[in-house]
């Protein structure tokens, strides 16, 4: 079973993250050029919150508000729900799958170290899938004989 520290280490060593004073617009500028769909808030060392794509469209954009003017900290999940890197992976897709999480973020102690998303733990089940259907062909294979 994966954990999470297992799947930083396949990520590229980069925490894209804004400041809750920054604008909107900031975060999107972030997750466009990071390609990703969320960004981490970090104020001082300190996890603040997360801000995803999602806060931007139903937060900004669909009230008519302008990113350049609106702070992040209007708009993000502040106190989002973290893991740990020794946290299994399963345990993450849970999280994801009850309550609607697409990215939660990895402490270390007080100390930010990453994200780990819905597509990463996609990834891993895949990747275990993978494994087992090669198992199971080895296995038949060998019995067939």
């Amino acid at each position: 079973m994966a954990t999470v520290q297992q799947c930083l280490n396949d990520k590229p060593n980069r925490l894209v993250s804004v400041r809750s004073t920054d604008p909107v617009v900031l975060a999107l500028q972030q997750m466009r050029d990071n390609r990703v769909r969320a960004v981490l808030v970090v104020d001082d060392d300190r996890l603040a919150g997360i801000i995803t794509q999602g806060d931007c469209a139903i937060k900004v954009l669909l009230p008519g508000r302008d990113a350049k003017e609106t702070v992040v900290r209007e708009v993000m999940t502040a106190q989002p729900m973290t893991v740990k890197p020794s946290d299994p992976l399963e345990a993450c897709m849970g999280l994801m799958a009850t309550r609607g999480y697409r990215h939660l973020p990895v402490m270390d102690g007080a100390k930010v170290v990453g994200v780990v998303s819905v597509g990463d733990v996609v990834k891993d089940s895949m990747r275990r899938m993978g494994e087992q259907i090669g198992f199971l062909e080895t296995y038949i294979k060998g019995h067939g004989r």
